[in-house]
């Protein structure tokens, strides 16, 4: 058995993005408005109690350095994806007896192995398959699981079953680091619980423009807010530090991305058309613009929303499988000559799965364990932990096979190179796929 959780557990809730308690100067120039027209930033984005704990620190013994470590892109797909109409078990009899008209056929999945198979609409996953390059552990979850949106992604995000905390488990990384604002990036306009730590926040970058707002005038006024003065209070000079954070972040990517136009790699170039410009294609165009450019960022996090298929549920789910194929096989194509590509793992995670049986409503409730996948060129592709049986259930729902922090403490491992037992709490089994 694991560990029991070693991390304290803040009492405050993870800081809103966008707000600062700074005075306003006399030309009514605040954070809030340039916030509000343009970038936004975890780092920037801490009420002034929560400012305090976010002071810098040097790197404990057990960071074992950030050279020759690879890029995290964390996909987190909102609402609860069906895995059992994504890794479909066709060969289970027990698979159609549960959802006939909300299940696929043995002659429309796509094959794999072991009697499982891909959504028909994953053609791109297929490839990867055939390329070694996608694992898919099965049968993740977590003890006594909650089928709660809201505290089941918590759980998720923070990697703490037990308990509510105010920390993520990529923010207790960051909280390792030397406070670079630059190193864990969310895509979108809010920063992830994953992505806040105790003492360090990553940043939230929209997908549209980078530029702060305003004439020349008015942001050399803004950067002017960001000099404190020697005699000034400590909670001052940190809320100035965070406010250099987000020049920093808005300068770093808007040099960076000057360089590397959307439309070069080819592969991400249309992707809009399924859900618009928030799609989660265009997430992984600036996140793949920004790997290729060269910015330090070592952890990203991208979504997907739509996934609470309640009733009608197989066009919903179809249409969302074709987005995700088209969105993750076209962002790895568009680093496949670029060096830092190489080091690339995608994790796809939803906050459950969905229950073994069609509701009346020609969809699915909320259930507990699903599929994992992992994608990249050191990504050693196949399956990984147990399949769930579809009879042996636990009041309908199915009975997790592998803890999903074993398959964080591979990434944190392999991927950003530290220590998994800080960001965990404890120590869990490496799954193997890297």
């Amino acid at each position: 058995m694991p560990d029991t959780p070693a991390f304290d557990t803040p009492t405050s809730d993870p800081p809103p993005v966008g707000v600062s308690t700074a005075a306003p100067a006399k030309t009514g120039l605040t954070r809030r408005r340039f916030l509000a027209g343009g970038l936004a930033a975890g780092a920037v984005g801490a009420a002034g109690a929560v400012v305090a704990r976010h002071l810098a620190a040097p790197a404990p013994a057990h960071h074992r350095g950030l050279s020759g470590a690879g890029t995290l892109v964390l996909v987190t797909l909102y609402g609860g994806n069906d895995g059992l109409n994504t890794v479909i078990p066709y060969e289970d009899g027990s698979y159609l007896g549960g959802r006939a008209q909300l299940g696929y056929q043995p002659n429309e999945v796509l094959p794999l192995a072991d009697g499982l198979g891909l959504h028909p609409n994953l053609k791109g996953l297929k490839g990867l398959w055939e390329a070694r390059q996608l694992a898919i552990v099965r049968g993740v979850g977590y003890p006594n699981p909650n089928r709660s949106h809201f505290r089941s992604m918590d759980i998720w995000q923070s990697a703490a079953p037990d308990r509510a905390v105010g920390s993520g488990w990529l923010g207790r990384w960051l909280d390792t680091t030397s406070r670079d604002p630059l190193l864990g990036l969310a895509v979108g306009p809010t920063l992830p619980l994953a992505l806040t730590g105790d003492k360090v926040l990553g940043g939230a970058v929209p997908v549209g423009n980078l530029r702060l707002p305003g004439t020349t005038a008015l942001q050399q006024g803004y950067a002017s807010l960001e000099r404190p003065g020697p005699l000034g209070p400590p909670l001052m000079a940190q809320v100035a530090a965070s406010g250099a954070d987000l020049l920093r972040i808005q300068h770093t990517l808007s040099d960076a991305l000057a360089h590397v136009p959307a439309n070069e790699g080819g592969a991400t170039t249309n992707l809009e058309g399924t859900s618009g410009p928030n799609s989660l294609g265009t997430q992984l165009d600036l996140v793949s613009r920004s790997i290729r450019a060269g910015v330090p960022t070592r952890a990203y996090a991208a979504s997907l929303g739509g996934f609470d298929t309640h009733a009608n549920e197989k066009a919903t789910h179809a249409r969302l499988m074709a987005e995700i194929d088209t969105a993750l096989t076209g962002f790895l194509a568009s680093l496949g000559g670029a060096a830092r590509g190489q080091g690339v793992v995608v994790l796809v995670h939803s906050e459950f799965g969905r229950r073994v049986a069609a509701n009346a409503s020609g969809g699915t409730d909320h259930g507990t364990a699903a599929p994992v996948l992992a994608l990249g060129p050191s990504v050693k592709g196949g399956f990984y932990g147990e399949e769930p049986s579809l009879t042996g259930l636990d009041q309908g729902d199915l009975k997790y096979t592998t803890d999903f922090r074993s398959v964080y403490a591979t990434v944190l491992d392999h991927v950003l190179g530290v220590d998994p037992a800080v960001s965990l709490g404890g120590k869990f089994a490496d799954v193997g796929f890297l």
